[in-house]
């Protein structure tokens, strides 16, 4: 199946996942997406990850307009036309396009224990994205409109660098309290640097 316009890749083939004492065996009585639930828990993915990865199966499932665990096989060429369509006709970002694959991979490998090989499809593009950056008088305008728990949580993503989840995650005992300067808040929670490194908030 060819796409014009497109460039067509070859993903490299994944050997040897599955096997040995990480091999789980689904309880056979189960629904297919009760097996993947089942085999994503006891590897103990996130919860994230097994939203995503199910996400990702049913969509697969009702693509191909499957109805029995037969039709699931043989993988790699269903696979393929999912993912170019995936690029193609969906314009997904390549970070999507690789989670489905993942995900995919996941449930030949690991639940059903018949992994696929060389599977060639249309690779999305990688978007370039220029970054933006905000002056410090542009954050100091931002940060006068906040007040609360929600200026706290903008005060630590901008002064210590951390991502949204890791900020509302954490917890006091997260925290020496020797010095709660926005400096040693950025030193303790990344746990780099020294006791003069400085954090961007308290260059403003």
């Amino acid at each position: 199946m060819e796409y014009r316009g497109q460039e067509k890749r070859v993903r490299p083939p994944r050997t040897g996942v599955g096997k040995g004492p990480d091999l789980v065996i689904p309880n056979p009585k189960l629904r297919l997406m009760d097996q993947v639930r089942e085999v994503l828990r006891v590897k103990h993915y996130a919860i994230r990850t097994e939203q995503a990865y199910c996400d990702w199966i049913r969509r697969y499932v009702r693509f191909h307009g499957m109805r029995s665990r037969e039709e699931l096989f043989p993988g790699a060429d269903k696979v393929e036309v999912f993912l170019s369509d995936l690029a193609v006709n969906g314009h997904v970002a390549a970070s999507t396009q690789n989670q489905a694959f993942n995900a995919l991979l996941f449930l030949y490998d690991q639940v059903l224990h018949q992994p696929f090989e060389n599977v060639q499809a249309v690779c999305a593009d990688r978007p370039v994205r220029m970054p933006v950056v905000l002056t410090p008088e542009e954050v100091k305008q931002v940060l006068a409109g906040m007040a609360g728990w929600p200026l706290l949580v903008a005060k630590l993503l901008y002064g210590s660098g951390l991502r949204l989840l890791e900020a509302l995650r954490l917890r006091v005992q997260d925290l020496i309290w020797n010095d709660v300067s926005t400096t040693m808040i950025y030193t303790h929670v990344l746990r780099q640097g020294g006791s003069g490194m400085k954090s961007p908030l308290d260059c403003l």
